[in-house]
């Protein structure tokens, strides 16, 4: 049962405010977050955007819905189905409810809006269309807070109320709900290190990493990598554990972050891709994809732990530590012989190839060599016949470990980053695009 919110909370959605927006927040950029969710006519399975911004919350939120539905009929069956309005809310709601069940073990606070101010949504769409530049002021001191002590709580609300989540502010409302549920303070500790920029770009619109960190992993973390790693004396979080559902992006290649495995190796085969403007969905119903981490996996994992550049060596004398993490012999005669046998030219490094031929040969390789991966793309415009559709590609995994890196294939680009000897055929209409 709903509880009335205490002050307390609402003063939160003030200081939410400024987290996501800073002190001033753009007409424009708030007009492009302003849509509820609503699924396409071409494709009733998945979510329309439609403008750039919201695809931080739209793209996860489009990941969870294929998980669930990739759990249930196992392939694109789906897809053949007379999908009805109802099977559609259930979708989305249930998706919404994974998304609250991640950032919290407490209680649930869900942000809705006035009576007043939400019939007028309701009835006309928009709360003021001769006044946009205060549409954001109008928009927050509308806002309410419902309190919930369980999740089927909140799926009951959100099903007798969809209509708020498929009117002007749905996605909004949804976001404010997620930090809400989280916490103001456990937010602006998981972002610690990165606590001067807004969540929602305050020049061109797009959400942080931390804010698709929090929609995919429930942690509002600013980096990619699996735990914590050490630059420069400060501890910077990355992932706790192995995520539900995946996240590549683009921005590896151009070597602007390092994603870690527990992200390139989700528990779903399904995976948010990042380009430098957008974010789309990737999946696969091969499971074979995401099979459960071997010991060559950790032992890459660890590796790269320590070789955080991705220069495929390490120091030398980081080899002890390694083989420590590995749980692996480490003393300290063992070492200096295995350093020696690994670095015959005394080079001081020593290469992944050479350290994984050593301590893990041959081991059997559980993924396929071929498979097929759909691509989600949320903005009609950027499919390439103007309808929203799932996209199928044909993949082979080459025996060469050499990769044509090809700057026009971006597409291509962001699947090396995790296989990196991918050749891809896409059917009919060519490449889809990220952005």
């Amino acid at each position: 049962m709903a509880e009335t919110s205490p002050s307390v909370h609402q003063r939160d959605l003030s200081n939410i405010k400024r987290l996501l927006w800073s002190t001033d927040i753009k007409a424009d950029i708030f007009r492009r977050w302003s849509q509820g969710f609503y699924f396409s006519a071409s494709e009733p399975t998945a979510l329309e955007q439609a403008e750039g911004g919201p695809c931080a919350i739209i793209a996860p939120v489009q990941a969870f819905i294929l998980k669930n539905l990739l759990l249930k009929y196992k392939d694109l069956s789906f897809r053949e189905m007379a999908v009805t309005s109802d099977m559609q809310t259930h979708l989305l709601v249930n998706a919404l409810c994974e998304i609250l069940e991640q950032c919290t073990g407490r209680k649930y606070f869900l942000v809705y809006l006035s009576d007043t101010i939400s019939d007028q949504v309701v009835q006309n769409g928009v709360v003021s269309q001769q006044h946009t530049e205060s549409e954001s002021t109008v928009f927050h001191e509308g806002l309410r807070i419902h309190v919930f002590q369980g999740v089927e709580e909140v799926r009951k609300y959100y099903i007798e109320n969809i209509n708020h989540l498929k009117s002007q502010y749905g996605i909004l409302l949804f976001l404010y709900s997620v930090i809400l549920t989280r916490g103001l303070e456990e937010v602006q500790s998981d972002n610690s290190n990165d606590t001067s920029e807004p969540l929602i770009d305050d020049t061109y619109g797009y959400g942080s990493q931390s804010l698709i960190n929090l929609m995919i992993t429930g942690r509002a973390t600013t980096y990619v990598w699996d735990h914590e790693q050490d630059v420069g004396g400060l501890k910077l979080k990355g992932l706790e554990k192995q995520s539900q559902i995946g996240f590549i992006t683009i921005m590896e290649h151009l070597r602007y972050c390092t994603v870690g495995s527990f992200y390139k190796n989700p528990i779903h085969p399904v995976w948010v891709l990042g380009s430098d403007t957008h974010l789309t969905v990737l999946f696969s119903t091969e499971r074979r994809l995401v099979s459960p981490e071997t010991k060559t996996d950790q032992a890459k994992r660890v590796f790269k732990h320590f070789d955080p550049d991705g220069n495929n060596f390490i120091s030398s004398s980081l080899l002890q530590d390694v083989l420590q993490a590995l749980d692996l012999v480490s003393e300290e005669e063992y070492v200096e012989v295995m350093r020696k046998k690994l670095d015959p030219e005394n080079l001081g490094i020593i290469l992944l190839n050479s350290f994984m031929d050593e301590f893990f040969p041959k081991e059997d390789n559980p993924m396929p060599d071929v498979f097929s991966l759909v691509h989600y793309n949320s903005l009609a415009q950027s499919n390439l016949d103007g309808q929203i559709r799932y996209r199928i590609g044909e993949c082979v995994l080459l025996e060469s470990d050499l990769r044509a890196v090809s700057e026009s294939n971006p597409m291509l680009t962001v699947l090396q980053t995790k296989w990196p000897n991918i050749e891809v055929r896409w059917n009919e209409l060519g490449t889809p695009s990220l952005n």
